[in-house]
């Protein structure tokens, strides 16, 4: 027998040996496992019209998740081997048995810890609060027929009319305080006639008149010093609201205030140094010095004012604005307790511990194919947060790739001679302030960067060749709106050379115009602009991300050289320039179902033009598809333009397969499995083609009538380790359809054993 087909009928055997066991053989007298919930009746008269949010909370009242929940709470999978493993096992197994014991057991989950009758309860409660007074509930146990120690609860609940809001009693008093409280409580959403009476709302009108008047400089008021007495003897079925304050309101939390001295003390990381004192219009600024800021970087962050009225709102962002500089591991604030006031005026400490200003960072990646592709990349960044002392970041980063095909030919031989690699260093220097123009407006809320790059990178393409490129250029990011973020390249100028050729590379380049075009050695001279939107909706339930960019390359330097009348060909210092426009727009949409469970989508398309100086756009600037990020069940650059496929070997396919138009679709379900342990199962779709036809290329040009037949569809399963700060993401990817003809008929068109691809990377894939 097959090794592998003995192996899947002992583990098939042994879960339905598990599944056949008893899980309940350890239980004591008069315990029974709780199975779940069969049904949740809600009973609602039928003028009756229930918020989202009460039928909400009453599921989540009565959701316990059972043992080997598959839905909480009612659906379970038929594999309890973590009970099966509490009842046959010992906790005193040792080895590998001790191991699997501790990893996998599950404490079986009782009906007396679910307390049917108190959650219960605690509906009731909650309906009262929301106005439903007089709601009654029940449940009812269902033990199971073949094992009466197993039990799941169906639950019933009642809702009676509830009560609304018939009339509301504002203070009566003609302070300035209570006139302003009066203001606010009038303009609220929801204390309205007729609306329904809910404590919880009540609350939240409290907390937002506190809110507003401690940024009108009623800075020590609280929520709990205004009260809302409801009387439900006046209007019949309905209920009438007086407004007041709590008892033992101190005099102090209904005076106004302003912003007193405003004292900043710089303390070095290791907390020495000698004091240099400057006074500043935000106020003085202590500084333990040897250590280097800016004169005017802490004043900039300040938004108090002495004199003016103290605002919560004020202190929030303040911090805010010292936090987002980086450069500091502590910030705290501190305010003129209550106990000592003395006059009307609140002294405000700052104290800011600087942080080591040098952070490292270091990602690596990895994608092996079933076809004996492996492929690791590596990236090690450093970071001087404060170059300066003006909170500018020097970077320098170190990317590497790596990738060669194990295994054997059909003739035995070893393929070690197949070693791609790129390698590149990027420099950035990045100031935290727009050194633009005023036209580019931002909001003071978010940081804004201006960034000046160099880099260069060296990409081998064994067998084929070797290329050089160099890069630099100034950026601008900066945020227009709470949710909408923009950057601009406002110069970009790259170089490519070919260091080396092959024979082999020259004679494919001498047969097909557009690849030679794409590589010749040329300056890419680019203006680009993206667009982000990123929003979530409804506390973060869905959320959105859209991204456009537009890439115009070398318009303005063939502008300038028209304008000299210079015709035809134009060169830089005797090489040509590309010439070429390129768009990309990405939707992101998310959508969580509950818990940690979540659905994610992507949709990707972008398209590249070259014209005027160029017949063709820039290799580097063209695009490819697969790998860790993209269809996970095939290589990178191992799919497209359109239906064309090498006829070179695959290791031999590297420079062929990138393309001028590209669009992707991906599907992901992320669901957790056992703490920092996720899971996701994925599907893939996409290609990328030419748009203008290439003879050397046939079926790679983007065609209406083949576009769906040319999608490459790929689905798979992944674990990710999710620690917060970094993801640790392995995806096992299965394809399921080639765009191009193989050996294999009908859709599904791949031998399973050469459409499996592992990928494991950093961070989501989207």
């Amino acid at each position: 027998m097959n090794k592998r087909i003995y192996y899947i009928f002992v583990f098939v055997c042994f879960v339905l040996f598990a599944v056949s066991c008893s899980t309940t053989s350890r239980l004591g007298e008069g315990e029974v496992l709780y199975t779940g919930v069969k049904k949740l009746r809600i009973n609602v008269p039928d003028t009756v019209d229930v918020p989202d949010g009460v039928t909400s909370n009453i599921k989540a009242t009565i959701n316990v998740k059972p043992n080997n929940s598959l839905y909480s709470p009612y659906i379970r999978h038929p594999f309890p081997l973590g009970l099966w493993l509490y009842n046959h096992w010992s906790e005193d197994e040792k080895g590998i048995k001790g191991w699997i014991y501790r990893k996998f057991v599950e404490q079986p989950v009782l009906m007396s810890d679910v307390r049917p009758d108190l959650r219960m309860k605690m509906v009731e409660d909650m309906l009262a609060k929301n106005g439903f007074f007089g709601a009654t509930t029940s449940y009812e146990l269902l033990y199971d027929k073949r094992n009466p120690k197993k039990a799941r609860v169906n639950y019933t609940v009642n809702m009676p009319v509830p009560k609304c809001i018939a009339e509301i009693r504002l203070l009566n008093d003609s302070t300035e305080i209570s006139d302003l409280i009066n203001k606010i409580v009038k303009k609220d959403s929801y204390l309205k006639i007729g609306a329904l009476f809910c404590t919880d709302s009540l609350s939240d009108v409290r907390n937002k008149v506190a809110d507003r008047l401690r940024n009108r400089g009623y800075y020590f008021f609280r929520p709990e010093y205004l009260t809302f007495k409801a009387d439900s003897t006046i209007y019949p079925g309905d209920i009438a609201l007086q407004m007041e304050y709590g008892k033992m309101v101190p005099d102090k939390a209904l005076r106004k205030y302003v912003v007193g001295n405003v004292t900043t003390l710089v303390l070095r990381n290791d907390g020495k140094g000698y004091a240099d004192t400057l006074k500043t219009k935000k106020g003085t600024v202590i500084q333990m010095k040897p250590s280097k800021l800016r004169e005017d970087l802490i004043p900039s962050c300040i938004t108090l004012r002495k004199g003016q009225e103290m605002k919560v709102r004020a202190l929030s962002n303040t911090q805010s604005y010292l936090s987002r500089l980086g450069i500091f591991n502590s910030i705290s604030l501190t305010v003129t307790p209550l106990d000592s006031v003395r006059t009307d005026s609140l002294d405000v400490d700052i104290v800011c511990r600087f942080d080591t200003p040098l952070e490292t960072q270091f990602e690596v990646n990895l994608t092996s194919k079933s076809n004996s592709y492996l492929g690791p990349g590596l990236s090690y960044g450093i970071t001087n947060r404060n170059i300066f002392g003006g909170a500018e970041r020097l970077s320098l980063n170190l990317n590497g790739s790596y990738e060669w095909q194990i295994g054997k030919i059909d003739n035995g031989e070893k393929r070690s001679k197949f070693s791609s690699y790129e390698i590149g260093l990027d420099m950035e220097l990045a100031f935290p302030r727009l050194l633009a123009p005023k036209f580019m407006k931002a909001i003071k809320r978010e940081m804004s960067w201006t960034r000046i790059t160099l880099g260069g990178d060296i990409m081998n393409r064994p067998h084929f060749f070797r290329m050089v490129q160099v890069n630099a250029g100034i950026n601008y990011d900066w945020m227009s709106s709470r949710f909408s973020k923009n950057q601009v390249t406002l110069f970009e100028l790259k170089y490519n050379k070919l260091l080396r050729t092959t024979a082999e590379f020259e004679a494919t380049m001498a047969e097909n115009y557009a690849i030679a075009q794409s590589f010749q050695d040329q300056f890419i001279p680019k203006l680009s602009y993206t667009y982000t939107y990123d929003r979530g909706f409804r506390h973060d339930r869905k959320h959105i991300t859209f991204q456009a960019s537009i890439i115009d390359g070398g318009n303005i330097f063939s502008g300038l050289w028209g304008l000299a009348g210079v015709d035809g060909q134009k060169n830089l210092f005797g090489t040509p320039f590309s010439q070429f426009v390129k768009g990309t727009v990405q939707l992101i949409y998310s959508h969580k179902i509950r818990g940690d469970h979540k659905i994610v989508g992507r949709v990707y398309t972008g398209a590249a033009h070259a014209y005027g100086n160029s017949s063709e756009v820039p290799y580097t600037e063209q695009f490819y598809i697969g790998g860790a990020n993209s269809l996970r069940a095939f290589a990178v650059r191992s799919i497209g333009p359109g239906s064309y496929h090498s006829e070179r070997e695959m290791s031999n396919g590297y420079y062929d397969q990138t393309g001028t138009f590209r669009f992707e679709m991906n599907l992901e379900y992320r669901f957790p499995i056992a703490g920092m342990l996720k899971g996701a199962v994925f599907m893939d779709a996409g290609n990328i083609w030419l748009l203008k036809d290439d003879p050397m290329r046939p079926g790679g040009k983007l065609n209406a009538s083949t576009f769906f037949k040319d999608l490459a569809l790929g689905t798979g399963i992944g674990l990710r380790f999710d620690i917060g700060m970094i993801v640790v993401r392995g995806d096992l990817g299965i394809g399921l359809h080639l765009p191009y003809a193989t050996d294999k008929k009908g859709y599904y068109n791949l031998n399973f054993k050469d459409s499996l691809a592992f990928n494991l990377a950093i961070g989501y894939p989207f």
